[in-house]
């Protein structure tokens, strides 16, 4: 990959022909992840989707084969296919199984097969299965770029737009609870407070059940700042205070009477993975918010 610069190993990588009788979010998705490894992140890709009948396929693929021989004078094609059709499958297998000159990569049926046979459950075979699996991905794509704009206080205008607000002193955990809740899918943003500062007025209207505070102990901050101070080579009167016990005390009492002031539900972060604490958020978030499983019956 050294040896080729972006455009070559762009020119390089085929067009893949993604075919699904689905919407071909998925085998999208696996398409992009595979070309990236070669350093093409935006592959050229050509969509079939909504696919009723092996015979659609079958001409499908062969035109393509003769474009790419008139056009390219190489026959070669390479598809990514997501067929939940045990009938269209199994045709369009055997059909490019008989034909070396189409690459067939079948996106989904190992990781199906494996799936039945570890848990003895038969496949529910519907097309807009897939769909779920996509809606996740880029639902959390989605929740990681909305956390990741939200971070630290920024565009406040936007935190009811949130499914779930923190907010806490520094050095409270907001920003790694926030990347790892964005990672389930949920659009965080987070508000950091201290005594000189007023937080945000729309703060004031994030619904209760969505607004989490967190807290800790000046005996566990205390440490933690200190060892931040240090790293960050920071100096001033400003700088001092920051680690200053009675500053952290003060910190810590003006943001438990905030977080009193908003009723919001407040969560202890000291001595805990960030895992656990986004856990126990989690529960209560979900008691006013419940989610249904992704299960298609």
């Amino acid at each position: 990959m050294h040896n080729h610069t972006p455009d070559e190993r762009a020119a390089r990588v085929p067009t893949i022909h993604v075919v699904s009788d689905s919407i071909g979010e998925t085998a999208q998705v696996v398409a992009r992840a595979a070309a990236a490894q070669f350093g093409v992140t935006n592959p050229r890709l050509e969509v079939f989707s909504k696919v009723k009948s092996y015979r659609e396929v079958h001409d499908y693929l062969t035109e393509h084969v003769r474009y790419h021989q008139q056009t390219l004078g190489d026959d070669r094609i390479l598809v990514f296919y997501t067929i939940v059709d045990a009938g269209i499958r199994c045709e369009l297998a055997a059909f490019t199984a008989r034909h070396p000159n189409i690459l067939a990569v079948d996106v989904m049926t190992s990781a199906v097969d494996a799936i039945a046979e570890m848990s003895g459950m038969e496949p529910v075979n519907e097309p807009g299965a897939l769909r779920v699996v996509d809606q996740n991905y880029f639902r959390r794509i989605a929740a990681l770029e909305f956390t990741i704009a939200h971070d630290d206080g920024r565009a406040p205008e936007d935190l009811t737009k949130a499914d779930i607000v923190l907010l806490g002193v520094s050095r409270s955990s907001k920003t790694p609870l926030s990347i790892y809740l964005s990672q389930q899918g949920y659009k965080v943003a987070n508000v950091p407070l201290d005594p000189a500062t007023e937080p945000p007025a729309q703060i004031f209207d994030v619904d209760r059940t969505r607004l989490f505070g967190l807290m800790t102990t000046p005996e566990v901050l205390g440490p933690i700042r200190q060892r931040r101070m240090k790293k960050s080579g920071r100096v001033g009167l400003i700088s001092q205070r920051y680690a200053d016990p009675a500053y952290i005390y003060e910190d810590l009492e003006k943001s438990r009477a905030l977080m009193r002031r908003l009723g919001c539900i407040v969560i202890h972060t000291e001595q805990r993975a960030v895992e656990e604490t986004a856990q126990e958020i989690l529960r209560y978030y979900e008691r006013s918010h419940p989610t249904s499983a992704d299960i298609i019956d």
